[in-house]
């Protein structure tokens, strides 16, 4: 017997088994649909696929210089959460939860991976920032979840993307973990264009919200917030920016006051409410603790003055950068970091698409902090290095 034959007889017993372990409404391999069909695998199933060519992209190799809550983290301290901590958090907890409710993990991994590759540099200040503009450039309000979406789809393997699953792109777009979610529904009958009606409003300024059309996606959307409320907390606790005891008592008396037992009392609620249902959910009890937590967060940590100070240097920092890069593109400055470090990688068929305004958008989105700065550096500050100075 052949190699091949025996790897496609070992897959086809292990999904056998796989899908007798799967609750009714978890997603099932076979439902897995791409835009572009491809040859199916010899053995992998299709969702694990997708969470290996996330973890493959350069977009994922970035998220590690991302910032979480607090600007260039690991250069201050290793052990403070940057983007890519939080991302491996949400899909562990998320794999937890998924496990004891008898859901696709396959898939739940590859969303949870994914659904903040459109983070831009400087965490949601950044996002705010990058947003403000895109509108001033006529491209509509800059959103992380869309871009993460553009980023599988448009932007990654050189312009020609990853050709996602639908299950993994709608979990991607719709992991929204900013929403106050008490119980979270899926909507199964969503399809493509229900995701570009979504863009279409949220770019124009509408308050809009969209379901994840599976459980799988519901669950990691529902994770994002168990993975950062409590490691948020102990970030600012270690910068000193609160301390243990300001913390909300009756929220901690429901939830705890340390990451891990924040975690545990969440995922242990999430999965009894949630277990042999069609939606995913907290107990009331629970999501008021929680909700109280995290507007606790939004004040004093979020919103702090402390966190804050470099704001206006870092909002003038993406004007500068948009306008430097804009004005390389007419003038077809080929020397340019927005064409060395990012178009020369590109197909014609991307570059050719896009109007210049979203190539400098789509190219500050996917930047480091650190590589934001240097680049900033390396505009504003002259360069005096060929140049001798006397004395006399």
């Amino acid at each position: 017997m052949t190699e091949n034959k025996i790897l496609q007889q070992i897959a086809a017993r292990v999904e056998k088994e796989e899908e007798k372990l799967l609750a009714p409404f978890a997603t099932r391999n076979r439902m897995a649909g791409r835009k572009t069909t491809e040859p199916g695998s010899r053995y992998r199933p299709p969702f694990a696929i997708d969470r290996d060519r996330i973890m493959y992209s350069g977009a994922f190799r970035r998220y590690t210089g991302k910032t979480q809550v607090v600007y260039f983290a690991s250069l201050l301290d290793e052990q403070l959460t940057s983007r890519s901590l939080h991302t491996i958090s949400v899909a562990q907890i998320a794999k937890t939860i998924g496990r004891m409710l008898s859901l696709n993990q396959d898939l739940i991994e590859a969303i949870a991976l994914g659904h903040d590759l459109g983070h831009p540099p400087f965490g949601h200040d950044g996002e705010k920032f990058l947003s403000r503009q895109s509108q001033k450039r006529g491209l509509g309000q800059f959103h992380h979840n869309i871009q993460s979406l553009r980023t599988v789809d448009v932007i990654t393997k050189g312009g020609q993307g990853l050709n996602l699953t639908f299950q993994t792109r709608d979990g991607i777009i719709s992991h929204n973990g900013e929403v106050n979610d008490s119980i979270l529904e899926p909507f199964p009958e969503k399809n493509e264009g229900h995701i570009l009606e979504y863009i279409e409003a949220m770019e124009s300024g509408e308050k809009v919200d969209t379901r994840p059309q599976t459980m799988e996606g519901c669950v990691v959307r529902i994770t994002d917030t168990i993975a950062y409320i409590g490691q948020d907390i102990e970030d600012a606790i270690r910068i000193g920016l609160i301390q243990r005891e300001d913390l909300p008592q009756a929220a901690t008396r429901t939830l705890g006051n340390v990451n891990g037992t924040i975690i545990e009392t969440l995922v242990n609620d999430v999965v009894t409410m949630s277990h042999g249902r069609k939606y995913v959910r907290f107990s009331e009890k629970i999501a008021a603790a929680l909700f109280e937590l995290k507007a606790f967060n939004y004040k004093f940590i979020y919103g702090s003055p402390r966190l804050k100070v470099n704001h206006i240097k870092i909002e003038n920092g993406f004007e500068l950068l948009f306008d430097h890069f804009l004005n390389d593109l007419k003038v077809q400055r080929r020397e340019s970091e927005i064409y060395t470090h990012f178009l020369d990688t590109k197909n014609e068929k991307y570059i050719g698409e896009n109007k210049p305004e979203m190539l400098v958008r789509d190219f500050i989105a996917g930047m480091t902090d650190r590589y934001f700065t240097q680049l900033l550096q390396k505009i504003v500050i002259p360069d005096i290095s060929g140049f001798e100075l006397s004395q006399g």
